[in-house]
């Protein structure tokens, strides 16, 4: 697997998809954008064409386990999500536990001063950055 390139960093949510970027040298993560959970064929379409615009050369998926580390129905779903993802998208694609990403993302948003209806719009490409970040840090 490469070590350099752009990684794409999905937190996938029913109602709304969180996406942060790392910079090609897979330093830095930053948020991105958040997209409207339109079904797969509006968020494939959306995803490949970021891909194409950012030169993206892997993609990381938040899966959200329990507090104990099990799976939970949003788990399975994520991961069906990362299933269909690796049939259409020739990307290496990973998962990373994220199961606080969520909270964090909220609290980072409020100490960065953000009323909680600003901080609502931007959370689940916070959250997606987050653990993007986490990630770059144990490369």
């Amino acid at each position: 697997m490469s070590l350099q390139g752009r990684i794409l960093a999905i937190d996938y949510g029913e109602k709304r998809i969180g996406l942060a970027i790392s910079d090609p040298l897979r330093i830095f993560a930053k948020p991105l954008l958040v997209l409207a959970n339109n079904g797969y064929k509006a968020i494939l379409q959306d995803l490949n064409q970021i891909i194409a615009e950012n030169q993206i050369s892997m993609i990381l998926i938040g899966i959200p386990l329990a507090i104990e580390g099990n799976d939970t129905p949003k788990t399975t779903e994520c991961r069906k999500f990362m299933e269909m993802l690796s049939r259409d998208i020739s990307l290496p694609i990973s998962g990373i536990d994220e199961r606080y990403s969520s909270q964090e993302a909220e609290a980072e948003l409020k100490k960065l001063g953000y009323t909680w209806q600003e901080a609502r719009k931007i959370q689940d490409a916070m959250a997606a950055c987050l653990f993007l970040k986490e990630y770059l840090n144990s490369l």
